[in-house]
């Protein structure tokens, strides 16, 4: 049975667990490397503090183990919230996980009067991409975070809420 679990800081274990998977599995999705994540930045005050940020919302989707993670975090703007890190384990895709933590995490915004979710997409993660557009997220022209080649950028979706 697919349980969808909010994370405390005190659940950094089962954080790490999946983001080192992620990393692993998709080290082309995130903005992060794998590199940044382990040895001397593989520390449990470090995994506490990733999911301290105030104000997050951050997700473990478990089948029998953990499988998918996704968070929700504030901007700025009190209207906009962002979908970050999230990643579905291979075994787990194609069951309706990623809907349900995208639809949770925009649920969660809605409840904290945001009228818009916004994320940044790899330019070449064209499967997210899909995902993304299915659940309301469309393309905008903002530019995301510049990429390590220098030239390109993330791109940047927003889903009206």
């Amino acid at each position: 049975m697919i349980e969808i679990r909010v994370l405390t800081p005190d659940d950094w274990q089962t954080w790490r667990e999946l983001r080192l998977a992620a990393l692993t599995e998709a080290p082309g999705a995130f903005g992060s490397r794998l590199a940044d994540w382990q040895g001397d930045g593989d520390r449990e005050h470090r995994w506490r503090h990733r999911l301290s940020i105030p104000g997050s919302h951050n997700l473990a989707t478990l089948d029998g183990r953990p499988v998918a993670m996704s968070s929700g975090v504030p901007t700025p703007d009190p209207l906009t919230m962002d979908l970050i890190s999230m990643w579905v384990h291979p075994d787990a895709r194609g069951k309706g996980v990623a809907d349900r933590l995208v639809d949770e995490v925009a649920r969660w915004a809605r409840e904290r009067g945001a009228d818009r979710l916004r994320l940044t997409v790899m330019p070449d993660n064209t499967a997210a991409k899909a995902l993304y557009h299915r659940a309301g997220f469309e393309m905008t022209d903002e530019l995301g975070d510049l990429l390590p080649d220098g030239v390109r950028h993330e791109q940047v979706m927003l889903h009206p809420l």
